[in-house]
């Protein structure tokens, strides 16, 4: 037993519940931001949106083995090809963080952290991403996850909450809070003064403690700090009218889909993250298709196993065709994605593809064997941010001897030992971080940025 846990000045138990419970009550509140933010406008607004796809994929059907402009679809990539122009498929990069830890693929994707037994995470890159689009947005990201846990990680290693109904999505965004704006002033004024009188309280005591208590107590602090900075922001915004919803986009998107309609579900999610980046409300979006251990069936093609019981093929035919349909359903629905991107106007009259960019992929690539090299990753968009798209950028070539595809055994080893260790997955993390206006050199285990 601590110190701290046995001590008569021990901090109120009711009280860090109470506060974390600040934490959160308010989804989407996570706006630390100057007052009246809201008044200003970035001339050429910035968007990332990444999208997470559990267990890697059937590597067979789905690499693309042809570096340069001149490649050729693979049977996955194929609902792609009508946007060859604005997309990059990549291979080779992978996450030195996650080769031993399979489990925590998800974990690192957009952090490129260690996360041995002793290990913390770092701040995930759409996070560092949110610091700097946080002042011209009323919600300084958003965190889907269908099921499992999202894909953002805070400055000090604790995992953001997600949402997963639509219409509790919908309403987070577009809907005035219930009761009214004085009701909702009210509540988050005493969710203030409770966090006030909990880091008060903690003030006291802190001078008592030990170091190892007061290590303990760091990471709640900061979230109870962090609370503290996002309510006192979230009664600021209250008086900023929200955004007219047009009914067209109300019906698309105000709706809840059971998870037995994954594409109805997926692409309701993708309007969801269009119309929050079309209304500027938010810059910066994650969505993740499931974890790795909880991935669901997609009935609705006649797949009723899981995505993780699939990627376990164990070389079963069956399964592995399901694998791949699954993956190109994925695809599929991702291609809608960046149809709407491509049609929807910013509001700057601009398509918003241009000015988003969009993370397709895997902390794995070959989930029978817990591979966790050569990641399947397809970024597109963000053309009015400097990207050249339309090449399949391959960092495989030149550290191997090819792709033999008609050699499962000599492929799969290429998805578990990276042919370039030097191609870190944190290096295409920076270049998104730079061009989105992080001014950094460094993001996760990146050792140089890539060019694209």
């Amino acid at each position: 037993m601590s110190q701290f846990l046995s001590q008569s000045w021990l901090l109120d138990r009711r009280h860090a519940l109470r506060a974390l419970g600040s934490c959160i009550a308010l989804p989407f509140l996570e706006c630390m931001v100057p007052l009246r933010a809201a008044e200003q406008q970035s001339a050429t607004p910035r968007r990332s949106a990444f999208i997470y796809l559990a267990n890697g994929v059937h590597s067979l059907n789905y690499q693309i083995t042809t570096p340069g402009k001149d490649y050729q679809f693979s049977r996955s990539l194929r609902p792609l090809e009508k946007h060859r122009e604005v997309i990059t498929p990549i291979s080779g990069l992978h996450h030195p963080g996650a080769l031993s830890h399979h489990h925590n693929c998800i974990s690192v994707w957009l952090t490129g952290g260690k996360l041995g037994p002793s290990d913390k995470n770092t701040i995930s890159v759409d996070q560092k991403m949110a610091e700097i689009t946080a002042k011209h947005t009323r919600y300084s990201s958003m965190e889907i996850a269908l099921t499992g846990d999202s894909l953002g990680w805070t400055a000090d290693g604790v995992r953001l909450p997600s949402m997963r109904r639509c219409s509790e999505i919908f309403a987070s965004l577009f809907e005035e809070p219930k009761g009214g704006k004085t009701a909702q002033r009210r509540t988050l004024r005493r969710k203030g003064s409770v966090l006030d009188a909990n880091l008060a309280e903690v003030r006291r005591i802190e001078q008592a403690m030990g170091a190892a208590d007061k290590g303990r107590l760091d990471q709640y602090l900061t979230s109870v700090r962090e609370a503290e900075v996002r309510t006192r922001r979230a009664d600021a915004w209250l008086d900023t009218p929200l955004p007219t919803v047009s009914d067209a986009d109300r019906q698309r998107t105000n709706r809840d889909v059971p998870a037995t309609m994954a594409g109805d579900y997926f692409r309701t999610v993708y309007d969801l993250i269009v119309l929050a980046f079309q209304t500027d409300l938010t810059r910066v979006a994650t969505f993740s298709l499931g974890g790795e251990g909880d991935a669901f069936a997609i009935p609705e093609i006649g797949i009723t196993e899981s995505r993780h019981q699939l990627s376990h093929h164990g070389g079963d035919a069956g399964y592995m065709e399901k694998l791949t349909n699954y993956d190109t359903f994925a695809i599929e629905q991702f291609s809608y994605f960046l149809t709407r991107l491509a049609e929807t106007k910013d509001l700057n009259g601009k398509p918003l593809l241009g000015s988003t960019m969009a993370l397709f992929g895997s902390g794995m690539s070959y989930g029978h064997s817990h591979g966790n090299a050569n990641l399947p990753l397809v970024l597109a968009g963000g053309s009015d941010l400097g990207l050249k798209h339309g090449s399949h950028l391959d960092l495989n070539q030149g550290h191997f001897k090819g792709y033999q595809l008609d050699k499962p055994g000599e492929h799969y080893s290429l998805c578990s030992r990276p042919a370039n260790p030097n191609a870190h997955m944190s290096n295409l993390l920076l270049l998104m971080a730079q061009r989105m206006g992080v001014e950094t050199d460094k993001v996760g285990d990146s050792n140089k940025v890539i060019e694209l």
